[in-house]
């Protein structure tokens, strides 16, 4: 009898690969009888990952989202999964152990039946605990195997970190080939090897398109006993997204296995749905490139469910890097340049940072510090002269044991900043916090919500949820996408206008329009809130972005701000700017009291905006 192979259409990351934001509910709602209908799926990927925080980015509520999304699948008995960082649950930083415990229970709660865990370093005490929590919770518990390429990463490594996990009572095993550059015969072998040892044991292949390896991959993992397959579909297949659902399943049934049908109206009213989400907003949030399949992505290594940020976040930061080589008189880079230098830095930078798997938070981690070196070195600057915090966390073990040993400069920068290298189970630094939560949601007269999902979602994604609940998180996203429409609509060629009116989901915008140098600045000393009190004497000092992103005094809840009138030694780290989701720490640089904060939480910088102005002032 031939052996059935199961689909999973992974709806959350085809958005995620694309671009930088989901569907809205109401647009999640309507899509799925559709898929439905289709007749193919056995699974959905429904959630999980960045899914709620980019709800919560554009004003929306992810708990309502998950609990509408999930409803219809469930009863047709449909399973639902979603994306799981382990020590980080949801989020780019790592949580406590009373927030992990929460997530599973409330996930369970609004309908997730599956959990796919994941720790980009593939350390067992991650992965276990949260193993252990979802199966208490009543989840799935599917443990995934992080695959990338490198000496350390061989078959053997593979199989036998799927052992640890199956025998600490993993459901199932996830192979996950993020940046899908896993070979074909390495991964079959993979999957027989597991098989061996757990006959079993249910196996998902989860690849991306990018590279090119995935079709093939796709066929030597079926025929080595996977019995789930993710797919895409049209128009988010393929590129840096995932092998489209009807290539898959034509080639599986020339193979000779049992596969389901596609019914093809469905798949078209499917594809003419996305299609129509991404008229509507989404699409202007997706770069032209990563429709693409590109091969120079074997090299860096870099994962499908990034690039859709990162093409994003490539266009701020190479307009901030050009705006400084005009202003000092260099030759501009083309998007393309910037790329390919970037891509080779990531090869170089991954060995040395000990071959962590390119997957979140890690591949950000990456990346993020091979451009900040590209961006350094462009100006003339050292390689190494701009290391996030969490970076630091990411090579000290802080997170967790990297896979390979870290560069020696990098020992030495660590040992000369008084950095210490760790060595203990990665939870004991992140003590339980959800009680200081209740109690600020508490003064704030919010509600902890249906199953405390409020509670969690506050508790995990603090000042999204915060950025949220007062208004801005929605009102600084239709500005921005009032702002990308009137750009995509403005008139080729000569008298361009000063203002034009767009709709954002039904409301009308009337946007002011400024070309090259006279767009406005943001986070300039005119723009600030007035100083409190006298400002003290002597000379102001003007702390300026290093960077382009968005301007927090904190990073975290329990944090404390920096406030005018405040006195602060240089070197003391008196802010944050946020930039490819990592808060980069932003450092006094002279001795002096804080006369002036030019920004507000949340505001976007650019490269060179003045941050806070210091004084000269006695600090005794």
């Amino acid at each position: 009898m031939a052996k059935e192979v199961k689909f999973s259409l992974v709806f959350r990351d085809m958005w995620q690969s694309a671009g930088k934001y989901q569907p809205r509910v109401d647009q999640l709602v309507k899509v799925a009888p559709a898929i439905i209908k289709m007749g193919c799926f056995d699974r959905v990927e429904t959630n999980g990952g960045g899914f709620e925080q980019v709800n919560l980015l554009f004003g929306e509520n992810p708990n309502k989202a998950v609990r509408d999304w999930t409803k219809p699948f469930h009863e047709v008995g449909i399973q639902t999964h979603m994306l799981d960082r382990a020590l980080n649950g949801l989020r780019m930083s790592p949580c406590p152990k009373d927030l992990r415990k929460l997530f599973y229970k409330v996930k369970k709660a609004q309908g997730t039946d599956i959990t796919r865990i994941f720790c980009g370093l593939n350390d067992p005490r991650n992965v276990i605990p949260s193993i252990q929590y979802a199966k208490e919770a009543g989840m799935i518990a599917q443990a995934s195997l992080c695959i990338t390429f490198s000496p350390i990463h061989t078959v053997e490594y593979y199989v036998n970190l799927a052992k640890t996990f199956i025998d600490a009572g993993a459901d199932e095993i996830c192979l996950k080939d993020m940046a899908g550059i896993g070979r074909p015969e390495s991964l079959g072998q993979i999957t027989a090897g597991i098989k061996a040892y757990k006959k079993d044991i249910i196996i998902q292949y989860h690849s991306h398109a990018g590279p090119g390896f995935n079709a093939a991959s796709i066929l030597e993992v079926c025929k080595n006993g996977c019995d789930y397959v993710d797919t895409g579909m049209s128009p988010l297949s393929w590129g840096t997204g995932h092998a489209d659902i009807i290539t898959v399943q034509e080639m599986l049934k020339d193979a000779g296995f049992k596969v389901k049908d596609i019914n093809m109206a469905a798949y078209m009213e499917v594809r003419t749905q996305i299609q129509e989400m991404m008229d509507d907003f989404l699409g202007y949030y997706i770069p032209e490139l990563n429709h693409l399949n590109n091969s120079l992505l074997v090299k860096p290594g870099l994962p499908g469910g990034m690039m859709g940020s990162l093409m994003t976040d490539l266009e701020d930061n190479l307009k901030s890097l050009n705006k400084w080589k005009v202003k000092n008189n260099k030759p501009e880079l083309t998007t393309d340049e910037l790329l390919i230098k970037l891509f080779d830095e990531v090869a170089y930078v991954w060995p040395k940072v000990g071959y962590p798997c390119l997957v979140t938070p890690f591949s950000q981690y990456v990346k993020n510090l091979a451009l900040m070196n590209v961006i350094q070195m462009e100006k003339g600057k050292a390689r190494w002269s701009m290391i996030a915090d969490t970076i630091w966390d990411m090579i000290l073990g802080k997170a967790g044991q990297l896979p390979g040993p870290v560069a020696p400069e990098l020992i030495e920068m660590a040992k000369a900043e008084g950095r210490e290298f760790m060595t203990s189970d990665p939870q004991a630094n992140y003590p339980d916090d959800l009680d200081d939560f209740r109690k600020k949601m508490a003064e704030k007269g919010w509600e902890l919500g249906e199953d405390d999902e409020e509670l969690f979602e506050y508790s995990m994604h603090t000042p999204q949820y915060e950025a949220y609940k007062s208004g801005k998180a929605k009102a600084d996203f239709e500005e921005d996408l009032a702002k990308r429409k009137a750009a995509k609509n403005a008139p080729k060629g000569g008298e361009q206008p000063k203002t034009i009116t767009v709709t954002v989901n039904g409301q009308a915008y009337k946007v002011d329009i400024a070309y090259g140098v006279q767009a406005p600045k943001p986070g300039t000393p005119a723009a600030a809130p007035a100083p409190a009190g006298p400002i003290p004497a002597g000379s102001g000092h003007e702390l300026l972005a290093p960077l382009e992103g968005k301007f927090f005094l904190v990073k975290g809840a329990n944090d404390t701000a920096v406030k005018i009138g405040d006195q602060v030694k240089e070197g003391d780290v008196v802010c944050y700017v946020e930039a490819m989701k990592t808060y980069n720490a932003i450092k006094a640089d002279m001795t002096g009291t804080i006369a002036a904060i030019c920004c507000n939480a949340g505001d976007s910088v650019s490269e060179d905006d003045v941050l806070m102005i210091i004084v000269n002032g006695n600090n005794n």
